[in-house]
């Protein structure tokens, strides 16, 4: 990991749900002079991904440039007809690694998972919020609790750098050849079955404009990303270096918890030291075998004084964090293994109080009056043995899966344009509802050589 490109001057406003999202985007591109970048893991044919489509089609029919980029795993079932309205109206939409239709749903590995909005190089949106209307609470039981932010300043660049980066990988083709080129990977990558860094690569001016948005605040702000290539663990080490830092208090909200052996020590490390650490979880897992290994962490993390609230009110998919009511973190990475290990992820690393507070002022509420706070005995009380020995292989297949996963054949995935792919085109039907520094550095780099 390269030393964080901090930026200074930057202005920060928490957005919660969909009810603050999507208004503040959608007024961002209905406010478009010259181009709109988008990014997101699912779009659905829903009142929200329509309300989208027509502020697009408005953006490109009076000249905007308009580049949007789903994921074909977790957008794979929009229409014809809601296509071809972008694309007849100069909307350039792309689709990231489109499975074979007969394969989609095999697929869930190494996904574009971001979500980020860049409208003019000015204005940026970054969180876990999919264009989906489970992100709305008039959907009902199911309707997920999540945080994004809108962005001014210029971190916003970087933002707007790492779309671009994104759509500079693409594959051509013509009807007998086709090529593929990954700036992101370098120029001599190549496919190797263990870990290895790949040189970082020169920005050029085709890709890396020398625009910049001028200061608009007082916060901190980097923009840190995860991929298969030279940024395998930026997000993690920054959870860790935070960790490590802490002195009073740390909150983090995390739909899907299951972090490596290294993130979980820390955690444990701090609590040690009288640290506060509160995990806010999900209440209710869906998955049987991943809920026994989970208790098993809780032990761990419970005896070495960690608080874990079981949020029950409405499915957690936040992943948020503060440290000390000066450090935060918002974006799209959760801490399981195919955020750490797989996917492609994207969060905002903040130093600033005012921002802190604020999301701290939607945390303690949330922790008071919507969960559950786990007793010590909950998570080893009546277990049957079976149950103990179930638990115990599948959290030790866990605390290495990442590393496993990282020999895998860190392949470049395709992005195509949808008009040359048919995976994200189907006939119409209901879409599927998808479910400070120095000291925490040192100490970090003795910990991992032990």
């Amino acid at each position: 990991m390269k030393r964080p490109d901090w930026t200074e001057g930057n202005r920060i406003e928490l957005l919660e749900n969909g009810e603050e999202y999507f208004p503040a985007v959608f007024a961002a591109i209905e406010s478009a002079r010259e181009e709109v970048l988008i990014e997101t893991f699912i779009l659905f044919e829903d009142k929200v991904g329509l309300a989208l489509r027509e502020v697009l089609i408005a953006a490109a029919r009076r000249g905007v440039r308009v580049d949007m980029t789903v994921d074909g795993f977790g957008s794979p079932e929009l229409s014809e007809g809601f296509v071809r309205g972008l694309t007849e109206a100069g909307v350039r939409l792309h689709v990231f690694d489109p499975p074979p239709r007969l394969s989609r749903r095999l697929k869930p590995f190494r996904r574009l998972h971001r979500k980020i909005v860049v409208v003019d190089g000015t204005t940026g949106f970054i969180g876990g919020i999919n264009f989906s209307a489970d992100h709305l609470i008039d959907f009902g039981p199911e309707a997920k609790q999540d945080y994004a932010v809108r962005v001014h300043g210029p971190v916003v660049t970087q933002l707007r750098r790492a779309t671009l980066e994104i759509l500079g990988t693409t594959t051509t083709k013509t009807a007998t050849t086709e090529t593929t080129t990954a700036p992101s990977a370098g120029p001599a990558a190549q496919r190797r079955w263990w870990p290895g860094r790949a040189r970082e690569p020169r920005a050029t001016a085709s890709t890396m404009p020398g625009d910049h948005a001028s200061r608009a605040g007082s916060a901190k702000a980097v923009v840190v990303t995860r991929d298969n290539h030279r940024h395998r663990d930026d997000i993690e080490r920054m959870y860790r270096m935070a960790l490590h830092a802490a002195r009073h208090e740390v909150i983090i909200a995390n739909a899907y918890f299951f972090p490596g052996f290294l993130l979980l020590r820390s955690m444990q490390r701090a609590a040690r030291r009288g640290v506060a650490v509160h995990l806010v979880l999900q209440g209710q897992p869906d998955i049987p075998w991943a809920r026994w290994a989970a208790r098993m962490v809780y032990d761990q993390l419970m005896r070495a004084g960690v608080h874990i609230h079981e949020y029950c009110e409405r499915p957690m998919h936040g992943k948020v964090a503060l440290v000390d009511g000066a450090w935060a973190t918002v974006g799209s990475s959760n801490l399981d293994p195919l955020s750490l290990s797989l996917n492609l992820e994207a969060n905002l690393i903040v130093e600033d109080r005012d921002f802190n507070r604020a999301l701290r002022d939607k945390l303690q509420p949330l922790m008071r009056s919507h969960c559950r706070l786990l007793k010590l005995e909950e998570t080893n009380a009546h277990r049957w043995w079976w149950r103990l020995g179930m638990g115990a292989l599948v959290f030790h297949v866990m605390r290495h899966f990442p590393r496993w996963l990282a020999r895998l054949p860190r392949q470049t995935q395709p992005l195509l344009p949808v008009a040359e792919t048919p995976v994200v085109v189907s006939a119409p039907q209901t879409p599927a509802i998808e479910a400070w520094q120095w000291h925490a550095t040192k100490q970090l780099s003795k910990e991992t050589a032990e």
